[in-house]
């Protein structure tokens, strides 16, 4: 199940937010685009960017959120954390992670991080779950 996936099915009963934090894999950091993982990238059919640098302002980390939001495709606004970092930092997402937060502001399900604990059916569960309780609440 895809991120896209999720929000088709649930879109009328849940916001979906994804907020672009900062580049996991920039050309002047943590680069992917030589060596092995750049093979196994493209052996993956993998979205992510390899010709990406570390945003150093806010509209530069603008520009390549909506690249990232074009890209992969996932249907869902893409909004941006500052420059300061504070939503990634405030929910520990770096590089990537999934959450679910309750109509009172409570964390109700947190992925782990990606790319490796990355699982949109895991965030589906939970989603569906919540609206269980909800529904029983009522």
């Amino acid at each position: 199940m895809s991120l896209h996936n999720l929000y088709e099915k649930y879109h009328e009963q849940a916001q979906f937010l994804s907020i672009y934090i900062r580049e996991a894999h920039p050309v002047d950091g943590w680069w992917f685009g030589k060596g092995p993982m750049s093979i196994l990238l493209k052996l993956s059919r993998s979205k992510v960017s390899t010709d990406t640098y570390d945003p150093t302002t806010m509209e530069e980390r603008r520009a390549v959120a909506g690249q990232c939001e074009e890209s992969l495709k996932y249907g869902i606004r893409t909004y941006v954390d500052e420059m300061d970092d504070y939503v990634n930092r405030a929910y520990a997402a770096w590089p990537t992670r999934l959450y679910l937060i309750s109509l009172d502001g409570r964390v109700v399900y947190h992925g782990g991080l990606g790319p490796f604990d990355f699982h949109p059916s895991k965030l589906g569960k939970a989603i569906e779950e919540y609206l269980t309780q909800l529904e029983s609440a009522t």
